[in-house]
């Protein structure tokens, strides 16, 4: 009897969320050609498609780019808010289309012991835009707010003088010209422990789940209250906090991105054209052969 081919199996949750993942990178590219004018985005269509505002989006991110490097201007961005609240999505959904050079991200990991005894502030500053380059800070000082105070990895004197100081430190760089943006992730009770729940069964996403993640949510309600203060004290008018809904992930990312865009005046800066030189003619140059080279083999 012939052989019967076995049904294939269903994708797993990792193949699920990296063929989303690719579906969404090849819809972005397939729609490059997308144009716009210099304005930032109005309001949505009201039947718009997520891909095709992200991608609208995505475009005049790069306006915004080309003018902050023509005008020299110095741009921060930070990002805070719960564990699993969305705001690595929405960075990469920001930083994916420009250039690293002018766009970069900073995720500073746990201070060493030299940086312990420096001004609590100092290896931040380190990490502040030059002229022309936008950062995206992913989490940032606001550190000492939030998980230091929650789980006594400062002094309520640190935390004290943190909360008075942060306002004066964040109106110097203003006043020094940084363009400086906070951005407030929230996310409600449930749907963070669903985010949590997936992480746990997802290979591709458990690194992102640590052991201070699960702390943090058997302490949400003081989390919240630091959450509180920490506003009452640093929500200032020079340097506000922009709050965004991000119980859905989509539509947290394009408000977010919109809304940063409204914020800088920008111009649609037309790039230069290229024209593709020939190439060098040849000469009689003769190559190695590729027999003596090294090859990854090609199993595909």
């Amino acid at each position: 009897m012939p052989h019967k081919s076995r049904p294939a199996a269903p994708p797993t949750a990792t193949e699920g969320e990296l063929r989303r993942d690719a579906r969404e990178i090849a819809a972005v590219e397939g729609r490059w050609r997308i144009l716009g004018d210099s304005r930032p985005p109005a309001a949505p269509p009201k039947k718009y498609k997520y891909l095709d505002e992200l991608v609208r989006l995505q475009f005049e991110l790069i306006k915004l780019q080309e003018w902050v490097r023509m005008e020299g201007l110095k741009v921060a961005v930070l990002f805070e808010g719960r564990d699993a609240a969305g705001k690595g999505g929405v960075i990469k959904r920001i930083a994916e289309g420009l250039n690293p050079r002018i766009c970069r991200i900073v995720a500073l990991g746990t201070p060493t012991e030299r940086e312990r005894g420096q001004w609590y502030f100092q290896r931040y500053v380190a990490q502040l835009p030059a002229p022309g380059e936008i950062v995206l800070f992913d989490r940032s000082w606001y550190n000492r707010a939030g998980v230091e105070h929650v789980m006594g990895f400062c002094t309520e004197a640190e935390y004290r003088e943190f909360l008075h100081s942060c306002p004066l430190f964040e109106e110097m760089l203003v006043r020094s010209g940084i363009h400086l943006f906070k951005y407030w992730f929230s996310v409600n009770d449930e749907e963070q422990e669903a985010r949590f729940v997936e992480r746990m069964r997802n290979p591709i996403k458990r690194w992102k789940l640590s052991p201070m993640d699960l702390e943090s949510r058997r302490r949400w309600v003081e989390y919240s209250k630091a959450k509180d203060v920490m506003l009452k004290h640093t929500d200032r008018k020079l340097t506000p906090w922009y709050l965004v809904d991000a119980d859905d992930k989509k539509r947290a990312r394009l408000n977010c991105i919109s809304h940063l865009l409204r914020q800088i005046p920008y111009k649609n800066i037309a790039p230069i054209e290229l024209d593709l030189p020939p190439r060098q003619p040849d000469t009689g140059y003769q190559r190695p052969s590729k027999s003596g080279q090294r090859w990854v083999e090609e199993g595909y």
